[in-house]
């Protein structure tokens, strides 16, 4: 992915944006593989909140850089209904830059329900719950040095009773 990305951006100056905090660990790994000087810029989304199906979307981009008149690489960890990564190219097209284009670790398929599509993605995967890699579930698992499918029974382990 990295050498695809620098044959579309060259040896322009890019602006990479983090979609925080699932991209982490694929950010960090893919910044070391790119040769054209990198800035990087950190956003807060995330639409799942301690569950396994998305719901209303929130974003906060308190962190960002200045973008105007700059090449832009979205990064996120994963495509699930695109919804997440729509928005994000939504508010990050209002700062004005120069360009944009987005990559994503996974493409989860048959859960995509808007137009866009990431310009890279690095694995497509079946539509399950998935984790490692800075993907988590409830703040768990982001540790973990592979992608696993969340079973049901590991779901067990973290249910909170309601008391």
């Amino acid at each position: 992915m990295a050498e695809a990305i620098t044959l579309r951006f060259g040896s322009r100056p890019i602006t990479i944006v983090g979609i925080m905090s699932g991209a982490l660990v694929f950010l960090a790994d893919l910044i070391r593989h790119l040769r054209m000087p990198v800035r990087i810029s950190l956003i807060q989304a995330s639409s799942y909140r301690g569950a396994t199906q998305p719901g209303d979307l929130w974003i906060k981009d308190d962190m960002m850089l200045d973008i105007e008149d700059r090449d832009v690489l979205v990064v996120d960890d994963i495509f699930d209904t695109g919804k997440t990564l729509e928005a994000v190219v939504e508010c990050l097209q209002s700062m004005r830059p120069a360009s944009m284009l987005t990559a994503v670790l996974l493409y989860k398929e048959g859960r995509k329900s808007v137009a866009i599509e990431p310009d890279f993605a690095a694995f497509h995967i079946p539509d399950q719950f998935v984790v490692g890699y800075g993907l988590d579930y409830q703040d768990f698992y982001r540790n973990l040095p592979f992608v696993a499918v969340l079973e049901p029974e590991d779901l067990e382990k973290h249910t909170v009773s309601e008391t």
